[in-house]
């Protein structure tokens, strides 16, 4: 059994392909500009068993086409590491292909055995500073980098993401510094998501107050020179 916030049934925008997006309830990360707060309290969601998440995928399995499959992403899924490996397992028993959205936000030896059950992993590295990294998410910067030790070892292939953050990771130093933190990675792609506002009422409604207001989205200019970076 596990906690989960919700499902998305036809995401085209957490791995390849068509997929079904399971998102983890709980995340010990509290970053300034998350967009889901609503994900962070581990007791939030609802229980659901791990064949039930397998019986909602099989239905939808002939959508995946060969590229698509099931993405976990949260919230932190590393927070439930034994219960997303579960879910792999009975997925790949269907054939079905398992992505993992994560921030690397926890090492253990059930995320570590995690890691290496699913099929690709989507790394947001929230930034590559590890003071800075405290001070913008709150978490243990080491944890971030076991899983990048171990996604070296294992050649696992993963997409690298970055938002782009006002006043946090919007200059070309910091990209730069985040290609050589990852660059011993099997890195097959790597995106970078421009900072948004959408998220904000949650924090309100929620009466947490928002860390970043007043921050503005970076412009495409600003985008489109940063990306030409990972080129």
């Amino acid at each position: 059994m596990g906690r989960i916030h919700s499902i998305e049934t036809m995401g085209a925008l957490d791995g390849p392909g068509l997929r079904m997006v399971v998102f983890l309830q709980g995340c010990p990360l509290r970053c300034k500009f998350c967009h889901n707060p609503d994900t962070w309290n581990p007791g939030g969601g609802q229980e659901v068993a791990s064949e039930a998440i397998v019986a909602r995928a099989v239905k939808l399995k002939r959508f995946f086409g060969a590229r698509g499959g099931v993405t976990f992403s949260g919230g932190e899924p590393l927070g439930q590491a034994k219960f997303v490996r579960a879910c792999v397992g009975l997925l790949h028993e269907q054939g079905i292909h398992c992505a993992l959205d994560t921030s690397g936000g926890l090492w253990n030896e059930e995320v570590q055995a995690l890691l290496d059950a699913c099929d690709l992993v989507l790394l947001d590295v929230k930034h590559s500073d590890p003071a800075r990294f405290h001070d913008l998410t709150g978490g243990d910067p080491a944890a971030l980098d076991a899983v990048l030790a171990h996604l070296a070892l294992t050649r696992k292939p993963v997409w690298v993401r970055q938002v782009i953050v006002p006043g946090w990771t919007q200059d070309e130093a910091q990209v730069r510094q985040m290609l050589r933190k990852t660059a011993g990675i099997n890195r097959i792609k790597t995106e970078l998501l421009p900072y948004h506002t959408l998220g904000v009422h949650k924090w309100r409604a929620l009466g947490i107050p928002y860390a970043l207001e007043g921050a503005q989205p970076p412009s495409e200019d600003t985008l489109r020179a940063l990306r030409a970076l990972t080129e």
